[in-house]
C-alpha cells in the first residue's frame, strides 16, 4: 500500500430537498484514500456511506444536491476537483478510473439485456481504441498465415473472414487515431461500412468471457448469454463486479456487495474481491456496516455517523484503541461468547431536523455542555488517527 493519497473529500456537504423538509444527509464529511489501499466505510444504515460513494463519481440521484466542498482525484500529481469538471471528463472517469459495485446487483443490470450486451457496452465505451487495434492485428495475422501453401480450403475460409478491407481498417485507424472524432463513429453505423463491426463485437465478447473467467464463473461463455434474472444472487454480483473492473479502473467502490447473499456465497465474493485486489492491483472502498467484515477486508477504516466521519484510523488502531464514544459502542455491540450483548441507547437522529453541536450527543454517555451547542472540530490525536469529538480537542497534535 502506496502512502500517496488518491482521493481526498474536503468539507463536503450533500442535501436532499423534499416536501418533509431538507435532510442534511452529509455534513462537512472529510475523508481522504491512500493508493492500492482498502478502505472500510462503516457505520448504521442512513448514516451517509452510500451517498459518500455517490458523491464520488458526482451521481446524487434528485433530489440531491451537494451544497460544498471538494472532491479531489490525484491525476498525475495534479489535484482535480470533480464537483467543478463537465459530463465528457466525469463519463471518462465513470468506470475508467472510479468504478462502483452496487448493494442490488438485480438493480444494477438491465433486465432486457444480456450479460454480455451489459459488459461489452463498458469495454466498448472505455476501451474501444483497444478492440480496434485487436481486430487489425487479428486481420494483419490472417493475412500471414494465407501466404501459406498448405493451408486446406477450410482454414483459408475462416481466415479470409478476419481479413479487414482497405475501407474498413481505415475507419478502425481514425477511432484510433481520433477516439472522440463523431464523425468516424457516426459513419460506423452505416451498414454498407459497418462489417467491421463483427469482427469488433466478436474481440469484446471474449473479453467479456476473460472477465467472467476471472470471476471464477463455471462456464463463462453460457453466462454471457444469459439475462440477469437467469442468474442466481451470487452470480449476479459477479457480473456486477466483471462490469466493475473490465476497465481496470484506479478504485473500486463496493457497496455492501454481499447484504443481500447468503452466508457461503458471501465467504465467496469477499474472497474473491480480496483475490481481485491483488491480482488488478485496485485501491478498494468498502461501504458496510458489519465490523466483522471490517477486520477482515480493510487496511483503514472511517466510522460514520448521521452524516458525519467520526473516527478515521488504521484497522488494528480502530479495534484496539478506539478513541470517538460511537465507534467504542459499535464494537461493544458484536457478539462474543461469554459476553453480555449490549445496544446503543437511543436511535438515529432525524436528518431533517438533526441535533445541534455533535450529532451523536443524545446518545453518548460522555456529552457535556458544549457537545449540545458546539460543532467538533475533526482533529489528528496521533498520526494516522483522527476524530470527530470534543474529548480530544485539546490532545489535537
Amino acid at each position: 500500500m502506496s502512502e500517496e493519497r488518491f482521493l481526498r473529500i474536503k468539507d463536503l456537504d450533500l442535501r436532499f430537498y423534499t416536501y418533509e423538509g431538507v435532510v442534511e444527509a452529509l455534513d462537512k464529511v472529510n475523508l481522504h484514500i491512500k493508493d492500492g489501499e482498502t478502505l472500510g466505510v462503516v457505520g448504521e444504515t442512513g448514516c451517509g456511506k452510500s451517498v459518500t460513494g455517490l458523491s464520488e463519481l458526482v451521481l446524487i440521484p434528485p433530489p440531491g444536491r451537494i451544497e460544498g466542498g471538494k472532491v479531489l482525484l490525484n491525476q498525475d500529481g495534479k489535484w482535480v476537483n470533480l464537483l467543478r469538471q463537465k459530463d465528457a471528463f466525469l463519463r471518462n472517469v465513470r468506470g475508467n478510473e472510479i468504478s462502483m459495485i452496487f448493494q442490488d446487483p438485480k438493480s444494477a443490470l438491465n433486465p432486457v439485456y444480456t450479460v454480455e450486451n451489459q459488459i461489452g457496452e463498458a469495454i466498448t465505451h472505455h476501451r474501444m481504441e483497444e478492440m480496434c487495434k485487436r481486430v487489425i492485428d487479428n486481420s494483419e495475422k490472417a493475412k500471414e498465415e494465407l501466404k501459406r501453401t498448405d493451408l486446406p480450403d477450410k482454414e483459408k475460409a475462416k481466415l479470409r473472414k478476419n481479413v479487414l478491407s482497405k475501407r474498413e481498417k481505415r475507419f478502425l485507424e481514425r477511432i484510433i487515431e481520433y477516439p472522440e472524432d463523431t464523425i468516424a463513429r457516426w459513419a460506423s453505423r452505416i451498414p454498407i461500412l459497418n462489417r467491421f463491426k463483427k469482427r469488433l463485437n466478436k474481440e469484446v465478447k471474449k473479453e467479456v468471457v476473460r472477465m467472467l473467467k476471472d470471476m471464477r464463473i463455471p462456464d463463462p461463455e453460457r453466462v454471457a448469454e444469459m439475462y440477469p434474472h437467469e442468474l442466481s444472487g451470487g452470480m449476479a454480483q459477479r457480473a456486477v463486479i466483471a462490469m466493475g473492473l473490465c476497465c481496470n479502473p484506479s478504485m473500486l467502490i463496493a457497496d455492501e456487495p454481499t447484504t443481500n447473499l447468503d452466508v457461503t456465497v458471501q465467504f465467496q465474493i469477499l474472497t474473491l474481491i480480496k483475490e481481485l485486489k491483488k491480482e488488478y492491483g485496485t485501491t478498494i472502498q468498502y461501504i458496510t456496516h458489519d465490523m466483522g467484515v471490517v477486520a477482515e477486508m480493510c487496511d483503514r477504516v472511517a466510522v460514520m455517523y448521521a452524516g458525519n466521519v467520526v473516527e478515521l484510523a488504521d484497522v488494528f488502531e480502530v479495534f484496539k484503541n478506539p478513541l470517538h464514544p460511537y465507534t467504542r459502542a459499535l464494537l461493544e455491540c458484536i457478539p462474543r461468547p461469554g459476553v453480555e450483548f449490549k445496544s446503543i441507547d437511543g436511535f438515529v437522529p432525524s436528518l431533517i431536523s438533526p441535533p445541534a453541536g455533535c450529532r451523536f450527543n443524545d446518545r453518548c454517555p460522555f456529552a457535556m455542555d458544549k457537545c449540545v451547542s458546539v460543532k467538533p472540530e475533526f482533529v489528528t490525536v496521533k498520526q494516522g488517527h483522527q476524530v470527530l469529538c470534543h474529548l480530544y480537542t485539546g490532545e489535537a497534535k
